[in-house]
């Protein structure tokens, strides 16, 4: 299958997102199109370079103390591991002429990217992403950023790469939890640009979990365009790139109740929407039956880890935390039809605290097996 070739604007130039099945064995001709590099330094996590390191390092011509390696758990994505990763290139003598290789899923990206953007004042990056959220979401757009107790997200910069390089075979050495995870955000792309693609989701979404090679060659450069399409129009979210944030207002609740150690990223997103589906039609925007076909395709992705046992009033505070609320002022994506979304800013209270009451039992009246507040 040929590589697609995705171009990506920024306000520090544009770059490319080159995205096909084996794409990783041209990795090195791709780098070197970019320039020439004092130096090239990994970072990764220690499991993620067990399952990929061979076949992402051949070739590269970096030395192996150049490998950087960090704790990638969401519960670990701190100022501290900026701070590690920063004094491990300070060590080497990582200099301005020097590039990071971000190898790895959305933990990965995010903290070395924002590594990238800090080291000396900003050293360039590529993002070779490694789980089907990074593929098809975060590694496009340039945000980086890491957790504070106090929310998700809330210290960061937009920092484009020079470069993503997405192969769907480095996902088969991907546990099936992140993968059906990473699927939530494929479904996010579906309900707010692309009613076709949800069509197909509900047809396909067996050989989809599967890892069909053909459904998934074709799934993740149409998802990267969406992407794509979006960043380039809006690059620091003042506007259309809000929409990418669909079901992410309660998502970001949820890990952040729950101290970043109950949900994958993937996981809470697919809780959110679902969230946000009830919301659309509490609020006479979102049609019932976009609202069934939403938790209808949420549900195929698997069990979730319940919802967590906390009140509503809890998770308010914690969405007025998220760094998308204006003056605590809670604002929401919602879908008014299949393939479209906006932003809403007046939304009652109260609509949203019965939302977060009455979702884990919608669900699970629905569902007995994706799980329900204990």
């Amino acid at each position: 299958m040929k590589a697609a070739r995705i171009r990506v604007q920024s306000s520090a130039g544009p770059y490319t997102v080159v995205a096909g099945t084996g794409i990783i064995r041209q990795a090195p001709h791709e780098i070197a199109a970019l320039g020439k590099f004092s130096s090239i330094h990994i970072v990764s996590s220690a499991k993620v370079w067990r399952a990929v390191g061979k076949i992402v390092g051949r070739g590269l011509g970096f030395a192996k103390r150049n490998i950087h390696l960090f704790n990638d758990a969401e519960s670990a994505k701190h100022l501290g591991s900026v701070e590690q990763i920063a004094r491990a290139l300070c060590r080497v003598g990582a200099d301005r002429k020097s590039l990071i290789v971000a190898v790895g899923g959305g933990v990965v990206g995010d903290v070395a990217g924002f590594a990238a953007a800090s080291y000396l004042r900003g050293v360039a990056l590529v993002h070779i992403p490694t789980t089907l959220v990074a593929q098809v979401d975060s590694s496009i757009g340039g945000k980086t950023g890491v957790n504070l107790p106090e929310g998700k997200n809330l210290v960061g910069a937009f920092y484009p790469p020079r470069l993503v390089i997405t192969d769907p075979d480095l996902l088969r050495t991907l546990p099936d939890r992140e993968f059906r995870g990473g699927l939530a955000e494929v479904i996010k792309h579906a309900v707010i640009a692309d009613a076709p693609m949800f069509s197909l989701l509900e047809k396909n979404m067996d050989c989809v979990l599967e890892r069909d090679p053909d459904a998934l060659g074709s799934l993740i450069p149409r998802n990267a365009q969406i992407k794509a399409r979006v960043v380039s129009r809006d690059e620091h979210e003042s506007g259309l790139r809000e929409i990418l944030n669909f079901g992410h207002t309660f998502a970001h609740a949820l890990e952040s109740i729950t101290h970043y150690r109950r949900y994958q990223h993937g996981e809470a997103v697919a809780w959110g929407m679902m969230a946000a589906a009830f919301l659309g039609h509490e609020l006479h925007l979102t049609p019932a039956e976009d609202v069934s076909r939403i938790i209808s395709l949420v549900r195929r992705l698997g069990p979730l880890p319940p919802w967590p046992s906390v009140p509503p009033a809890a998770l308010l505070k914690a969405m007025r935390s998220d760094k998308k609320a204006r003056g605590g002022v809670l604002r929401f994506v919602l879908s008014p039809r299949m393939g479209q979304a906006h932003t809403y800013d007046s939304v009652p209270q109260l609509a949203v605290e019965r939302v977060l009451h009455f979702t884990p039992r919608l669900v699970l009246a629905a569902s007995g097996h994706l799980g329900a507040a204990k």
